[in-house]
């Protein structure tokens, strides 16, 4: 099945996960190659899921140092995650195998707020509060690179791995060469008219785009080679100061997000036209992710659902 606008306009919940005892999910992540899916949440846990048969597998909990940011490592069974205790900012590279740590990164001195795999080999980035970036690689306790910036930075790899991009204060998105990063940008861009802050930020699969998101709830897509910004699309913001994550489908011609309102609002990127509304999910679904390998959207507030396409009505649209 193609990913069209109709079948985007026909996805409706087909499972929900409530096990989080009302807390708030923070992140989550779907592994690149495999059917598997993790999420960090205010309870203090990780939980692991199993995307093609929409199946819990297990839960590690970090009571010691709670858990915020979370990514997959290139393995099925690892992660990145960064703590959210307020002492202790250490990145940790966890085994969800036999629940072990295999390495501690330690240097950031504020909480992490940005955190991302490259897509080809075991470099990392994250950037935090201490208006710091610092490049990793899974196989070294030590900082492999330093930057300093202002504001709070937001960090993204392109899906080639070749290049990487750090949001920082006024709006300006420096690109870097990841063989070269020590020499400085290549390129800016300054996305301009918004004052806000960057919270995150994506490349499409294609390379053409670049989506971000900001503290005020709204999104910009820019052209990834010029930097133009193409569309702009307002969100309802989030009560309390939450932060909304949108994504790129797979094959990157649609943007999702959640809004404050508790819809989940579907872009084209050629248009900028809407082309979707999802409603019924329970709360605000201030984090949403395209699987990269499905046509599966994960949503999570206080709860996590899985959206798949309905059948009925995609036969419907053709009648």
């Amino acid at each position: 099945m193609e990913l069209t606008s109709e079948v985007v306009s026909s996805m409706a919940i087909g499972a929900v996960f409530k096990d989080f005892d009302g807390k708030k999910i923070n992140s989550l992540d779907f592994h690149r190659t495999e059917d598997r899916l993790v999420t960090a949440s205010d309870d203090e846990a990780i939980r692991l899921y199993d995307t093609a048969n929409a199946k819990w597998l297990k839960t590690i909990h970090s009571k010691k140092y709670g858990v915020d940011k979370i990514v997959f490592t290139h393995h099925r069974d690892s992660v990145l995650y960064s703590s959210k205790n307020g002492w202790d900012e250490s990145l940790r590279y966890l085994s969800l195998h036999n629940n072990s740590y295999l390495r501690y990164f330690k240097g950031h001195r504020d909480r992490v707020v940005s955190l991302c795999m490259s897509p080809k080999n075991d470099m990392f980035m994250s950037g935090s509060l201490d208006h710091t970036v610092r490049l990793w690689d899974l196989r070294s306790n030590a900082c492999q690179g330093l930057m300093r910036v202002r504001g709070r930075p937001a960090v993204a790899y392109d899906e080639q791995g070749l290049v990487f991009a750090v949001s920082m204060e006024g709006g300006a998105i420096k690109l870097f060469d990841v063989r070269s990063y020590d020499k400085g940008p290549f390129d800016t861009f300054l996305v301009g008219g918004d004052t806000a802050e960057v919270t995150s930020m994506k490349f499409s699969n294609d390379g053409k785009h670049m989506l971000l998101s900001t503290a005020n709830s709204w999104l910009y897509v820019l052209d990834a080679f010029e930097g133009h910004k193409l569309h702009t699309f307002e969100l309802q913001p989030v009560e309390g100061g939450g932060t909304l994550e949108a994504s790129f489908s797979p094959n990157g011609q649609f943007i999702v997000s959640g809004s404050g309102d508790g819809t989940i609002r579907v872009w084209s990127v050629e248009s900028g036209t809407e082309v979707a509304c999802w409603v019924g999910h329970a709360g605000v679904p201030a984090k949403v992710k395209w699987a990269p390998r499905r046509m599966l959207v994960a949503s999570a507030s206080e709860v996590l659902a899985f959206w798949i396409p309905d059948l009925n009505r995609i036969a419907g649209f053709g009648t």
